[in-house]
């Protein structure tokens, strides 16, 4: 199965970037499509960032449009998100998932953003 582990979060200014991490062990990471997914609280969980297995395609929620953008390392085994412009409505905590087809899709423990003053 397929492990991941986000690092990164933490409190930043509005108008700061930040950068998460989301290491991946177990499987050949390059067959994985990746996520980043966020939830806010009293909120539904929303997919934020989404990146193909070999990198060429991205999507991004239109409210971050501009503003993150998520790559990946496959030798690194490791998917990022940039953070820039954060807005206190970016606050939440960040997750990242594995998808494939006709596999099971795994999910990290997640790590808190905050965006304050």
């Amino acid at each position: 199965q397929v492990q991941l582990v986000e690092s990164g979060g933490g409190l930043v200014q509005p108008g700061g970037p930040l950068r998460l991490s989301c290491a991946a062990s177990g499987p050949p990471f390059s067959l994985y499509g990746m996520r980043w997914y966020r939830q806010a609280p009293g909120k539904e969980r929303e997919l934020v960032a989404s990146i193909t297995s070999g990198g060429t395609i991205t999507y991004y929620t239109d409210s971050v449009k501009g503003r993150f953008t998520i790559s990946r390392d496959n030798a690194k085994n490791t998917v990022y998100l940039q953070m820039n412009s954060l807005r206190p409505e970016d606050t939440a905590v960040y997750y990242c998932k594995s998808v494939k087809a006709g596999a099971l899709d795994y999910w990290g423990q997640g790590t808190q953003v905050t965006v304050s003053s």
